[in-house]
């Protein structure tokens, strides 16, 4: 099958092995490689496509643990309001801090020297029915200044 591209909204937090994702796919009907895709399936590219409004929370641990499922009750203001708050705890006035998106996704983050790197413990619980169980992952310190101008970019993409 052709590859197809996805556009939306996304927020990446953590390293190329280690993550976690909140995005919103997007797929554009009119697109060439998702009409050969939708054609090899079956079915129209508008179907194929999808409403493209259903957030999803993805992450990986170290390229071999990674998973996902769909959060269909959230919308673009709470991802938006997660951001915002993430955005303003990144400042440290406060030290260490916890910024939670609902009842699935917990950040608890850890400052380096200077307030300069941060790296975070994810707790990432499921709704009811999904697999897996609860797990946490630990994101490696980062530099403050990266995940601000990707949170900007991110606030800037549901706009």
């Amino acid at each position: 099958m052709s590859p197809v591209a996805m556009g939306g909204p996304a927020l990446f937090i953590g390293t190329d092995t280690t993550y976690v994702a909140l995005v919103r796919p997007g797929l554009d009907p009119a697109d060439p490689d998702v009409r050969l895709a939708a054609e090899q399936a079956g079915v129209s590219a508008e179907e194929f496509a999808g409403p493209g409004n259903v957030w999803a929370l993805m992450w990986d641990q170290d390229s071999d643990e990674g998973g996902g499922f769909e959060l269909p009750g959230l919308r673009d203001a709470e991802a938006e309001d997660f951001a915002d708050r993430l955005l303003a705890e990144l400042s440290f006035e406060t030290g260490p801090f916890i910024v939670a998106a609902g009842e699935v996704l917990r950040l608890q983050a850890r400052p380096g020297p200077g307030g300069e790197a941060c790296g975070f413990q994810v707790h990432i619980t499921p709704p009811e029915g999904e697999e897996p169980a609860p797990l946490t992952l630990e994101i490696p310190p980062a530099p403050v200044a990266a995940l601000r101008a990707d949170l900007e970019d991110f606030r800037r993409s549901l706009a």
